[in-house]
């Protein structure tokens, strides 16, 4: 079957579901029913899964009318994963007649403009990450391939008046959101639900049973290399190119015999990094849950990812290898702040050797000392409203609603 016809029949398919859509949504929503999606149903995690488990905790009797929609090529792998978790496959009939009539969405990432949405239901919008570069109709200059700049400026902001709640992680992101979707309805400035446990288990002995578990043994030292993704950096629609900006070989030569690698790549580029040799000292973690991996986590090494957001509620050290920032900066995304010395929670590298001495400094100091004031002073900008509550509060917000308290 050639891929003519096979695109051909998808467009068909489409088409029913939608027709069966415009009838469900004109009926009344299923007392209840919460529909929590991650990443467009690749993973369950993040912010939809933490306020799940709040849910699930609040209201145990829910397990049996939360779902998570996944998507089919995910279902097997995600069930197996969380047996427990009710799963509805994507864009499937029976996906259909459920999400239709949900009394909630709960979800971090956009659906498909062309798919309606039921007038009763809410939307809740968790998104996932404080934005450093620029988002939505802010980016100028769109390099992703499928698209043009109109079209994705046109689309995000449609989206985005489908949103009844969006929550805001810090004032910060709160100001960028309402330019990036043009969003004018209600934001919940409580902090982001999926870091709640960066302050519920950041102690000695979870943070000893989650090297155990994760890693296989209780390492000394843990540093992460958790990399964001180039748009531009495609082979073709889908894949992208991906390279290990530094030596294994020298890295090792650095660091003591108790110190291991974690690499947490984007899952588009996964499958393409070469370990080969040192596999008793680096771990390659694409889908474990990012928490866990933060809360083992010494010294955390990224460029324009939003994780540093994240992991400065552990006030631990980090180092920014940003070996391509004036191309990333200047052409592909642009930021929205001063992204130097000045500003950074940590030192700024930009090629290979500075990195290696700011490892080989890091090593020798076991942190980066001069940068103490910068991260205190980043902690208190970007993660101020995080108190470990924030899941809670949105649960509470599902639960009065249902209650007819809204």
């Amino acid at each position: 079957m050639n891929q003519k016809l096979i695109n051909s029949l998808k467009l068909v398919a489409r088409y029913e579901l939608i027709v069966m859509n415009d009838g469900f949504i004109c009926m009344p929503t299923i007392k209840n029913l919460i529909i929590f999606e991650s990443f467009n149903g690749k993973e369950i995690n993040d912010n939809p899964y933490a306020i799940y488990q709040q849910l699930i905790t609040e209201q145990p009797k829910l397990i049996e009318t939360c779902y998570f929609s996944v998507k089919p090529s995910e279902y097997g792998r995600l069930k197996k994963k969380f047996p427990k978790i009710k799963m509805l496959k994507r864009f499937t009939p029976k996906w259909v007649r459920y999400i239709a009539r949900a009394e909630y969405w709960v979800m971090n990432s956009r659906m498909p403009l062309w798919w309606k949405k039921n007038k009763q239901t809410t939307f809740i919008q968790t998104w996932h990450g404080t934005p450093l570069k620029k988002l939505g109709v802010d980016i100028s200059n769109v390099e992703i391939p499928g698209t043009t700049t109109q079209k994705y400026h046109h689309d995000f902001t449609m989206e985005a008046k489908r949103w009844d709640y969006l929550i805001a992680p810090n004032e910060y992101s709160k100001e960028i959101f309402k330019s990036a979707f043009n969003y004018t309805n209600q934001f919940l400035d409580i902090g982001y639900p999926r870091n709640d446990v960066l302050y519920h288990d950041n102690n000695d002995q979870k943070i000893s049973e989650l090297k155990k578990s994760i890693l296989g043994k209780n390492i000394k030292h843990v540093i992460m290399y958790a990399p964001t993704w180039r748009d531009d950096n495609f082979k073709a629609i889908g894949t992208y190119n991906f390279t290990l900006p530094f030596s294994l070989k020298e890295f090792f030569k650095i660091v003591p015999e108790d110190y291991m690698l974690i690499i947490r790549p984007h899952y588009l580029v996964k499958d393409q990094i070469d370990i080969s040799g040192y596999e008793d000292r680096v771990k390659i973690l694409p889908d474990h849950d990012m928490n866990q991996l933060y809360l083992i986590t010494d010294l955390l090494i990224t460029d324009y990812s939003s994780v540093m957001f994240d992991f400065a509620n552990l006030k631990r050290p980090m180092l920014f290898y940003s070996y391509d920032l004036d191309h990333y900066r200047d052409q592909l995304r642009g930021f929205y702040f001063n992204y130097d010395a000045n500003t950074l929670p940590g030192p700024l590298v930009t090629d290979e050797q500075s990195f290696y001495k700011a490892i080989r400094e890091y090593v020798q100091e076991s942190g980066f000392s001069k940068y103490q004031v910068n991260l205190d002073e980043f902690n208190h900008k970007f993660c101020s409203w995080e108190d470990g509550k924030a899941s809670e509060k949105v649960s509470n917000l599902i639960l009065r609603g249902m209650n007819n308290e809204k």
